[in-house]
């Protein structure tokens, strides 16, 4: 009964609220810019990789790792090409 239990998935789960508990911190602690950015990118780095090891398996077939990863630059590729395009739109002033 013991290998049933997804042990890793939930401590993963519990991992990401506490991240998430550290992140929402910025909103409630009195730091500078510079600390609560630090603070932001730090569990949001680790809760992405978090999420990408643990609950979409990265790495742990070896037969669809070149998939994988070339889903991740996909991914990557969409995600930033949204993040430009919308900040050459309306930060920037960059429309037809």
């Amino acid at each position: 009964m013991k290998q049933l239990f997804p042990i890793r998935h939930v401590m993963g789960y519990i991992a990401s609220l506490v991240l998430s508990a550290a992140a929402l911190t910025v909103i409630y602690a009195d730091f500078s810019d510079t600390a609560n950015m630090v603070i932001l990118l730090i569990t949001a780095i680790i809760q992405a990789s978090l999420q990408l090891f643990v609950f979409m398996h990265i790495g742990e077939n070896a037969d669809t790792k070149k998939e994988l990863y070339l889903n991740l630059a996909y991914a990557l590729f969409v995600g930033l090409v949204t993040i430009f395009g919308t900040l050459f739109i309306f930060v920037w002033g960059w429309y037809a």
